[in-house]
């Protein structure tokens, strides 16, 4: 079965043709990253009008690289939830235009289990259930797969995102946008044990993460050292945040895992592809009982073949929609 699908909801424009749910045949992605560089993030309306116009030749270029064409698939899966409500409605309602002129099926798909399913892509044996660490600028989450559509939270954060607090770190150090990438990258070089910050919890919910604390501990850091003229020792306080956010990744995911007993574990998102949480990862399963997954590199950023694996699976279990479907800038993975 081959599905065509759109991803739209935030500031890559996508689209991708997959077949049943595991093998992709292309992926197209356009990037904004050069026109919101210079404002140190996205900015909504700007992504909701570059995803007007480039929305069309992504489409035709993802067709054509599959030898496809619309009237050939089987269905057009696209990102309907959450995300930036503009840039959701342009890649909905083209979706639809496209559903209704083929007749084809149409089928939304959460943006967050879409990240989950970039891993059929990358293991095709991958099966559920698993338990997964989906983190990203704007999620993080501790989800029980049980099944491809039967998801249960069993941690999430409490406040600002995982990726939320890399972006804002490197912006307040000067970094470019986006900066977790490049806070990575800077990280490799510095001592991880230069600075100490906060590890917050949430009373009663020791799967839940927070990390504002720890993000405004950092900026405080940063803007203390500058107004004492102290030069900033970039590396190390890259390196010292990375490991202070990976350690409470891991620790309360792995906490999770040892109470669920999971013994498959899944990344996901765009902080899986931080090379620290990886090596992490790695060592813990390898000392334990655990199989590990996570996408490769090229799929843990937003991309429309996840939507397209993950709309293989939604098609399967009935979820389809009509021309009444409409964009929701949040809804829980569960539903």
């Amino acid at each position: 079965m081959t599905i065509f699908a759109i991803e739209s909801s935030c500031d890559d424009t996508a689209a991708a043709v997959v077949s049943d749910g595991r093998k992709v045949l292309s992926s197209v992605v356009a990037s904004q990253v050069f026109r919101h560089v210079e404002f140190g993030g996205v900015v909504p309306e700007i992504a909701g009008r570059m995803h007007c116009e480039a929305i069309s030749a992504v489409v035709r270029e993802a067709l054509d690289k599959a030898e496809t064409k619309i009237e050939e698939v089987d269905a057009i899966a696209v990102t309907a939830y959450p995300g930036l409500i503009g840039s959701l409605l342009v890649g909905v309602n083209f979706a639809k235009g496209l559903a209704m002129t083929s007749g084809k099926p149409l089928i939304p798909v959460h943006h967050l289990r879409g990240h989950i399913a970039a891993n059929y892509l990358s293991h095709p044996g991958l099966e559920p259930p698993f338990l997964c660490l989906v983190v990203s600028g704007g999620h993080s989450h501790i989800v029980e797969v049980r099944n491809y559509t039967d998801m249960r939270i069993i941690g999430r954060t409490r406040d600002d995102a995982a990726g939320e607090a890399f972006d804002k770190t490197a912006r307040t150090m000067g970094l470019p946008y986006p900066g977790g990438v490049h806070m990575d990258k800077l990280a490799e070089g510095g001592n991880p044990d230069a600075f100490t910050f906060p590890v917050p919890k949430v009373s009663g919910s020791p799967y839940d993460f927070s990390f504002s604390g720890l993000k405004t501990a950092v900026i405080n850091t940063i803007h203390h050292m500058q107004q004492k003229g102290i030069e900033l020792p970039r590396e190390d306080l890259a390196a010292s945040v990375r490991q202070s956010v990976v350690n409470i990744l891991t620790d309360r995911f792995m906490l999770a895992a040892r109470d669920t007993g999971h013994k498959k574990l899944v990344l996901a998102g765009g902080v899986s592809a931080n090379s620290l949480l990886r090596r992490r990862m790695n060592e813990i399963c390898a000392s334990g009982d655990y199989e590990l997954y996570y996408p490769e590199l090229s799929l843990c950023g937003d991309n429309a073949a996840m939507i397209g694996a993950q709309g293989y699976y939604e098609f399967l279990n009935g979820n389809t929609a009509d021309m009444s479907l409409n964009a929701r800038a949040e809804r829980s993975i569960e539903k």
